[in-house]
């Protein structure tokens, strides 16, 4: 479509959209699809896309919003050619407001919100023309103008457009314009006492700031029509042409302002960032970075019917980024202890270990320190293990990442029956994880030195919502009853190798065989925090998912 108008010239200027967020709460990932698209189609074209604060409402709306949406942008990688602002057009929009009064085109009415709405009519049946519907052009602009000075209270008068009240298309049926709201707005202080409602606005500002291509998500595709008249009857040449596409819908989580502020206010949650939110703060900290969401956007592409996206193809975009970016290191979460009784005691030796498989266009390896004494992973060792199970067991012999081969002689128990320690051998002669007589060993499990990893509590996140539509539930329950109880997991005692300890926050990792992490901001030396971002495949899981 885009391509079309540039060829045909349709415009006469350069592509121009915007991104118009109200800056009454966080964004959140179906906003990021929105933001790509808009500077996306900007940037294709060679054009520009505005960031544009839609704020008329002064009830809602906080500079700390706008700050975060700013911070939320670049942090995306996008730098919008211009930034503004609607309370910025409430001068001229007040002017084009008389000048509806003046066509006849617009009427101060007098009822009240109740009569209003019960004169709209139904889908069904035609609404009924306002008793003030009919008043004169000077009679209008005399209320208008006293409206402006302050002169009436809240709800005595409104400003509707005059356009048809049998309309097909109810939001046709005399829309309101304008309305008293004697409220400070947060960047206009006191100087208005009426404020435009978004339906007059947001058009007007698109046309204001010479937009070519409005798009926006399919909620506002009957809003079309009055956007279309308003631009039309105020007088734009070549006025913007809106576009409407399927906004983002995501498996396991709810996008909906309202109900993420219930998760927040009811505590459901540990604030707008935390990394089970939908909202880009949250998915920062939760470690997705800004190339993973952008790919993500794409991947999903636009469409003009309403789908869910499925969670897979997020995690899928994810892991495909970080895939290519972060360094592998070694963390045990389940730690089981194991003793090398051939190893000499107090020995050390530093094995060189690599930060990237060779699959990754990265280079860099670190030392690892190895001794008698490892953590492996519990779940690597069964002492009577099923077909297929490839990891450890006695008289096994396994190889340790960038190690040795071991073989496991002797299982520990407590009094409870409970393992506790494996007593093992390692082959010297396989150092760097290869036998020189050839063999091979079916298993390679991960491992950190017991006196040298580093204590570090991790933070398993997972689907927030235990079903996929969370807003589909029955009749008489609350979304808020399908929350998962296992969305969040806290580890404390997982061992991580020491490599890691003088990292800054937010440095992103692969744990081997574990999945992906980012530290946290609570991350403290000595009192290291890692959140998870998203787990890695697991054969064995599959395998115990088949039986």
């Amino acid at each position: 479509m885009v391509a079309a108008d540039v060829a045909s010239g349709k415009y006469g200027r350069p592509i121009k959209t915007r991104f118009p967020p109200e800056p009454n709460g966080f964004l959140h990932i179906g906003h990021a699809k929105s933001i790509c698209l808009n500077f996306g189609i900007a940037s294709e074209f060679q054009g520009s896309c505005n960031l544009r604060f839609d704020d008329t409402n002064p009830f809602t709306e906080d500079i700390k919003y706008v700050n975060a949406i700013r911070a939320d942008l670049a942090w995306l990688g996008f730098t919008p050619a211009n930034e503004f602002y609607a309370s910025d057009y409430f001068e001229p929009l007040y002017e084009f407001a008389e000048r509806l009064v003046m066509k006849g085109k617009a009427y101060v009415d007098s009822q009240d919100e109740e009569q209003i709405r019960v004169g709209r009519g139904t889908v069904t049946q035609a609404g009924t023309n306002s008793p003030f519907r009919d008043r004169s052009v000077e009679e209008n602009l005399d209320l208008l103008r006293r409206m402006k000075a302050g002169e009436f209270a809240d709800g005595a008068h409104v400003l509707r457009a005059k356009i048809d009240m049998a309309h097909p298309n109810m939001i046709m049926r005399d829309p309101l314009l304008i309305r008293i709201r004697k409220a400070s707005h947060y960047r206009r202080g006191d100087a208005w006492c009426i404020y435009p409602l978004y339906d007059y606005a947001h058009g007007l500002s698109d046309a204001l700031e010479g937009i070519t291509h409005s798009l926006c998500t399919l909620e506002f595709k009957d809003n079309k029509d009055i956007y279309d008249w308003l631009v039309r009857e105020v007088g734009f040449e070549r006025p913007p042409e809106q576009t409407e596409f399927a906004r983002l819908q995501l498996d396991y989580t709810v996008l909906s302002k309202r109900k993420l502020l219930r998760l927040v206010n009811e505590g459901h949650v540990a604030g707008w960032d935390d990394p089970r939110m939908p909202t880009i703060a949250g998915i920062r900290r939760r470690g997705v970075t800004p190339a993973g969401i952008r790919d993500f956007a794409e991947t999903v592409g636009v469409a003009r019917k309403d789908a869910r996206s499925e969670l897979a193809t997020f995690e899928h975009a994810v892991r495909s980024d970080l895939n290519m970016r972060v360094p592998r290191v070694l963390c045990v979460v389940n730690p089981l202890k194991v003793v090398l009784t051939n190893y000499p005691e107090g020995q050390v030796e530093e094995l060189e270990a690599s930060y990237y498989p060779h699959d990754v266009p990265k280079t860099g390896s670190r030392m690892v320190p190895f001794s008698r004494e490892l953590y492996i992973e519990r779940d690597d060792f069964m002492e009577d293990p099923p077909k297929k199970f490839f990891r450890l067991a006695p008289g096994r012999e396994v190889r340790l990442r960038y190690g040795y081969f071991i073989t496991c002689q002797e299982v520990v128990k407590d009094a409870a029956g409970h393992v506790i320690e494996l007593r093992c051998t390692y082959d010297p002669a396989t150092k760097g994880g290869n036998a020189p007589d050839g063999r091979k060993v079916q298993g390679t499990i991960h491992w950190v030195s017991a006196a040298h990893a580093l204590d570090c509590e991790l933070r398993l996140y997972d689907k927030l919502f235990s079903v996929p539509d969370p807003d589909d539930v029955p009749e008489g329950d609350d979304f808020l009853s399908v929350l998962n109880p296992q969305s969040l997991v806290v580890v404390k005692g997982a061992k991580v190798e020491p490599s890691v300890g003088a990292d800054a926050i937010g440095t992103r990792y692969q744990f081997e065989r574990t999945g992906y992490f980012i530290s946290d901001p609570d991350s403290r030396p000595g009192a290291l925090v890692f959140n998870r971002t998203v787990t890695l495949k697991d054969s064995w899981e599959k395998v115990k998912a088949k039986g």
